[in-house]
């Protein structure tokens, strides 16, 4: 009787090999199909960090400027879109904010996921744990007491003598942070499960077609990315748009150095960025400069700084612009781990 059974296993076995093989050259079709597709950069989304209540990192050394990063980035981002929309008149620039409003993070990546961003840039500025200082101001006289004990045993009394004494006053100040310069973050390889959400949720698809990347052959953009096939792509995807925003943030860096600025290199922060792991495009994030460095808060706080930020990084877009659609060039891997 057993043998009346060996034909249909075989027989099952032989189908599910054949569409496991079969899946797997739809995936290497598609990836194959993706990249020989030039990829157009089209839609650039320009966040402006915190907003509204969130004031995010203040001046608040001695003598600062008292500046709130809310107000920096904004600054910083209207003129980052004005040089976008000039200098690359064929793009549709989105910016998430355009006036001192709070958004959160999960409603900035929805902005940026419904406008079917290419790029998300988010801008920020840094700062850091302030030492306290400390100066004497003058005198005071104050009055202490001499304990003594008189009497042994039960009968031990304690006394306590008043005299006068002079102590000095001291006034305690923040010192300003030593550190300054720009950086740039990207989210951290080994935090892509926010960026498989995005890539494989129904916010990022267009009524369940899903677009991986502007310019692809809409024809193979019909599968379902919870399919094994449809995550292997999404998977492929989160890594392309990791090397992507090491990229992008390489150039930022590489235009920053070109400055009389610190450009302290591209970063993965381990703790992770929302905005930056649940966009489905490549992201990254600029601190522009520390708040509570005196050098850096004068430098964003002036026209002049905020313009030469903006130029920088729209000197950097136009460079990743050049090299993604020249289909064979090769992304960089400086990201510091």
């Amino acid at each position: 009787m057993q043998g009346l059974f060996i034909k249909p296993e075989l027989s099952m076995l032989k189908h599910r090999l054949f569409f496991t093989l079969l899946a797997g050259c739809f995936v290497l079709f598609s990836i194959s199909a993706f990249a020989q597709q030039p990829k157009k950069l089209k839609t650039i989304i320009v966040d402006a960090g915190h907003g509204g209540d969130d004031f995010g990192a203040i001046g608040q050394y001695e003598h600062s400027m008292r500046s709130n990063e809310k107000d920096v980035t904004l600054a910083i981002s209207l003129k980052l879109v004005e040089e976008l929309k000039k200098q690359l008149p064929e793009i549709n620039v989105v910016p998430t904010r355009t006036a001192d409003i709070y958004q959160t993070p999960i409603e900035k990546a929805n902005i940026a996921n419904e406008n079917k961003g290419d790029l998300f840039i988010c801008i920020h500025a840094d700062s850091g744990p302030l030492k306290t200082g400390r100066r004497q101001t003058g005198t005071r006289t104050v009055t202490r007491y001499k304990v003594t004990y008189k009497g042994k045993g039960k009968k031990k009394k304690k006394i306590s003598t008043p005299y006068k004494a002079v102590e000095p006053v001291y006034d305690y100040y923040k010192l300003p942070l030593e550190r300054n310069g720009t950086s740039v973050w990207i989210f951290a390889a080994h935090k892509t499960s926010e960026k498989l959400k995005a890539i494989m949720s129904e916010e990022g698809q267009n009524e369940g077609e899903y677009q991986i990347e502007a310019g692809a052959d809409s024809s193979i953009n019909n599968f379902d990315f919870n399919t094994p096939e449809g995550r292997a792509i999404a998977q492929i995807y989160a890594k392309r748009y990791q090397e992507k925003s090491d990229r992008l943030a390489t150039l930022v860096n590489e235009e920053i150095e070109k400055t009389d600025r610190p450009a302290l290199g591209v970063n993965q922060r381990q703790k992770g960025i929302w905005v930056l792991q649940a966009t489905n495009m490549p992201a990254i994030l600029i601190e522009t400069g520390f708040i509570n460095n005196p050098e850096d808060e004068k430098f964003l706080n002036s026209e002049s700084g905020q313009q030469q930020m903006a130029a920088s990084i729209v000197a950097s877009i136009i460079r990743y612009k050049t090299q993604i659609e020249n289909t064979n060039h090769t992304s960089p891997a400086s990201t510091n781990k």
